[in-house]
């Protein structure tokens, strides 16, 4: 009888196949040791990083801790103390479960676990090393447990290589923290990355935790739901109408207080704003689902940020209804506290005073390009022309001439004079040499904005001006790590920016040619095309903010430009180096050939 070719695989490989599912990255590990830390019942927990996690990782816990034959055991595949028959999954109250996570994260990294629990003498040190054990043994150790993880990847070089940048990574854990930290606010986080403090999130209240996160700019803009239906409690707090921005970032599902994904509920958010917000505007929510765990699958995915529910269309329904509901109270009283992180008082509960849906206002006749003569100012704060101040050279009248001749000619433009008109307030058509020109007008002017940008070094960097009252900046802990290793690009390109205080930055200074703009709209923007960019490819930080900015400050659609408006965008556009394309290859201009046309009606 031959030998078979099916044979079983080692112990340590089939491990590190099985971190492939569970260890994706360094923010998979820090999840993983977090949730640990929670289900401990620890009040604080320490997170300390290096590297963004790729060389050291270790979270300090003050949770009941393991006895020796525990500590032991927790690296085994499949053992866990969170269940114990399959019929615990639909009863699950823990964060992990499967008895995966410290076998799959010790297959491919350096361990060292320190733990004791209140009624040893010692604590307990193993050391773990590619998944091989190399030692048990007594040390002194505070109560809870430490986890030390080292050298993430360093048996699997090809891996590792496919880690991304440090601000990357970094994002990337601290968004695994933020995920745990606010549905957990009785626990004291802290967050250290290369010696320094990043995060310090006391133990207190919801609005505090989110203050505390994102800025203390936010409470003014959030409203508190609360919604207790028996089946299922809806609370936290969703984002006034006219706070909408224009990225989906800040939204948090949590159920049972666990984050999740589920594109049901998000469709559900954006049912309740529907009318309310304009296109392309995006609410921010923190929102918590309370219900009977036997009503939910938590167990569908190995991250398990994904959930299924036994009944959707009900807990659609009442999402919408209590967010609507929400919302409708602040319309009938716009003065709120949220100190005490309460709902409304007891008397909205009882009012019977018809509540009316959120209205927006606006004035139709409103003309973002008129400027009010008489007083000599602007009444129009983000007019798009003077981004073009930039381009003004010393020339003279003729040589302006000479040099606008030189870009039209390789086009075969008949006159500089041309016809244009607006196409659905989103092209400029105009005509050259018999053809017809369609020009998309937020791109090519994003186009120009970059390209006047790029060309920004630090012996000719863009004038800034100084603003009449410095404006304070706030954001959250992932967006200060970025704005602030930004900060140079950003002065050079004209913006007085320097760090103001914990998560805070203060504007001293815009670049002149952007003149009146809406800075922190415009900064928050900015950083968020760059993170887009970042993730799409790697592009130099340089030319990314220039792009991120470009993006942000470009005319979009929907803008009403009048003949000389469209001409300038055109003229501008001719000569850039690049007019054909915007910087992340999206075609900026198509034309349309008379003899195609002429073809056309031939038949």
């Amino acid at each position: 009888m031959s030998n078979g070719i099916i044979a079983l695989l080692p112990d340590h490989v089939a491990n590190q196949i099985a971190a492939g599912e569970v260890v994706q990255r360094p923010c998979s590990v820090v999840k993983e040791l977090v949730e640990n830390a929670i289900d401990a019942g620890a009040t604080q927990i320490k997170i300390i990083i290096k590297d963004a996690g790729k060389t050291l990782i270790q979270i300090i816990d003050n949770g009941k801790g393991m006895n020796p034959f525990d500590a032991r055991m927790c690296f085994e595949r499949h053992a866990t103390s969170k269940i114990a028959s399959a019929h615990d999954l639909f009863t699950l109250t823990t964060k992990g479960f499967r008895g995966e996570a410290l076998a799959s994260i010790a297959a491919v990294s350096q361990v060292e676990l320190k733990t004791r629990q209140a009624d040893d003498i010692v604590a307990q040190e193993i050391i773990i090393e590619g998944g091989k054990f190399i030692s048990q043994t007594e040390c002194q150790s505070s109560i809870g447990t430490s986890f030390i993880v080292k050298n993430l990847f360093y048996n699997i070089p090809a891996r590792r290589n496919f880690l991304k940048s440090d601000q990357i990574e970094q994002k990337h854990i601290l968004d695994e923290i933020e995920r745990v930290a606010f549905p957990h606010t009785n626990i004291h986080f802290i967050v250290q990355s290369n010696n320094n403090e990043i995060l310090n999130l006391p133990a207190g209240n919801l609005m505090h935790r989110i203050k505390s996160m994102l800025g203390n700019y936010i409470q003014k803009e959030l409203v508190p739901i609360t919604e207790d239906t028996g089946f299922v409690k809806i609370s936290g707090y969703v984002t006034l109408p006219d706070a909408a921005i224009k990225s989906k970032k800040e939204q948090y599902f949590f159920v049972n207080n666990r984050f999740v994904r589920n594109p049901f509920l998000n469709h559900a958010i954006y049912e309740a704003y529907k009318e309310l917000i304009s296109y392309q505007s995006h609410p921010r929510y923190f929102i918590f689902l309370e219900l009977d765990p036997k009503e939910i699958d938590i167990n569908i995915h190995p991250t398990k940020t994904e959930v299924k529910f036994t009944d959707d269309k009900v807990i659609y329904m009442l999402l919408v209804s209590s967010i609507k509901r929400a919302l409708g109270k602040v319309n009938a009283a716009p003065s709120m506290d949220f100190e005490s992180n309460e709902s409304y008082s007891s008397s909205y509960a009882t009012s019977n005073t018809k509540i009316a849906a959120p209205k927006i206002s606006y004035n139709p006749s409103y003309n973002p390009f008129k400027s009010d003569v008489s007083s000599n100012q602007k009444t129009n704060k983000e007019h798009w022309e003077v981004l073009f101040d930039g381009f003004k050279t010393e020339l003279t009248e003729a040589e302006s001439e000479i040099k606008m001749q030189q870009v039209i000619e390789p086009i075969q433009a008949e006159t500089i004079d041309f016809t244009v008109f607006q196409l659905n307030l989103k092209y400029i058509v105009t005509t050259y040499n018999n053809n017809i020109l369609v020009v998309d007008q937020q791109r090519a002017h994003e186009r120009i904005v970059y390209e006047h940008y790029l060309k920004t070094k630090a012996d000719a960097k863009i004038p800034s001006q100084q603003v009449l009252f410095a404006e304070q900046f706030e954001c959250s802990s992932n967006d200060f790590e970025l704005m602030n290793s930004l900060i140079p690009e950003f002065n050079l390109l004209g913006f007085d920016i320097a760090v103001f205080g914990k998560n805070s930055f203060v504007v001293n200074g815009t670049p002149a040619d952007l003149q009146d703009f809406n800075i922190n709209q415009t900064i928050d923007t900015i950083l968020e095309s760059y993170k887009l960019n970042t993730i799409d490819a790697k592009i130099e930080k340089h030319d990314n903010l220039c792009r991120a900015i470009a993006k942000s400050t470009s005319i979009k659609y929907g803008k009403h430009l009048n003949e000389d408006e469209m001409k300038q965008i055109v003229s501008h556009l001719f000569d850039c180096e690049n007019p054909l394309y915007t910087a992340n290859g999206k075609p900026v201009m198509m034309e349309v050939e008379y003899n195609d046309i002429e073809k056309f009606f031939k038949k």
